[in-house]
């Protein structure tokens, strides 16, 4: 890279911070005790949108990463948290706001976003009832202090899963689900379910038909992963969903990626007891997962047996198509 070329990349790099700095301060005067700093030095910022501030029936959790080179070439990194918020509902407000971004590409976005979330739950407080029909429900991800968040797990928006599943024929083949043994610590409730999977579709296939079931629909968290080998390109498509328990969809992808499974996905739900668990919550779902995985077949406990498995994972991929 010549000098000029250096030059006007550190021009671009201090502009960026410029604009994030004056976009920061703006929405903190917006929003006041609503908007809070994570951590300043990563840009790790988070805002609670409620669809009333006097008397609030839906609220999310806004969880965003600034990356050096937003606003003028890179999209906010966002997690939007809420115990509520899935399925359909997620996926709408995802779509809504990729949409906001690629409209504003290169301004800044984080006010739009906030105004769109607020527009979004209050049109819903509109047309349906609150949360558990009007009873307050805390999950172990909302009683905890901004400053105790779990390590930060967020997907940049070409990694939302949200787009690939937009529409999901009927005629597209559902795959077998197998559903695996649950574990219960200090009443909370978490069980693993496990399909094979070669595209995207039979993803939401699977996702749709876990969700006709009404005691999953009704988990406080439906935290999945999945990994898809692309045998013509020689490589993975992979993501994950967190479902409002911050950091257990990049943990358990990251499990699925330890033991090198392909072709699977892998949904943990979990029913919140009322009692927080700590970091345990995580090794009970890498458990669940782990347990379910050996079960079908797509691993074991012994290093030799794990990559004997790789070569059944994959056949087990192929006979879903």
């Amino acid at each position: 890279m010549d000098s000029s070329s250096s030059s006007s990349s550190e021009e671009n790099n201090d502009a960026d911070l410029q604009s994030q700095i004056e976009e920061i301060e703006a929405l903190s005067s917006i929003y006041g005790e609503e908007w809070c700093v994570i951590d300043e030095a990563s840009r790790v910022f988070c805002i609670r949108i409620s669809d009333d501030t006097q008397k609030p029936t839906w609220t999310v959790c806004l969880q965003i990463i600034l990356p050096p080179d937003y606003p003028s070439s890179a999209p906010p990194i966002y997690q939007i948290n809420a115990a509520w918020l899935r399925g359909p509902d997620r996926r709408t407000l995802s779509n809504s706001l990729e949409e906001l971004y690629v409209e504003n590409t290169g301004e800044n976005i984080l006010y739009l976003w906030v105004e769109k979330i607020r527009e979004f739950l209050a049109e819903k407080s509109h047309s349906t009832e609150g949360p558990g029909t009007g009873k307050t429900m805390t999950t172990e991800e909302e009683e905890q202090d901004y400053d105790d968040l779990p390590d930060y797990s967020v997907v940049k928006l070409a990694n939302q899963a949200a787009p690939l599943f937009s529409h999901a024929p009927d005629d597209e083949e559902l795959p077998l689900i197998k559903h695996g043994e649950t574990i219960t610590d200090r009443r909370s409730t978490f069980q693993p379910h496990l399909a094979p999977v070669v595209t995207p579709k039979q993803i939401q296939r699977v996702l749709n038909n876990l969700y006709e079931n009404k005691k999953i629909a009704s988990a406080t968290h439906n935290i999945y992963a999945y990994r898809i080998y692309l045998e013509d390109k020689e490589s993975f498509l992979q993501d994950c969903e967190d479902d409002g328990e911050t950091a257990a969809g990049g943990r358990l992808l990251h499990l699925l990626q330890i033991l090198d499974v392909r072709n699977v996905l892998v949904v943990v739900s979990r029913w919140y007891g009322g009692i927080l668990l700590g970091p345990d919550r995580f090794k009970h779902i890498n458990n669940c997962a782990r347990n379910i995985l050996i079960q079908e077949g797509y691993t074991d406990t012994s290093e030799e047996t794990s990559k004997a498995g790789g070569k059944n994972k994959r056949s087990k991929g192929k006979k879903a198509k």
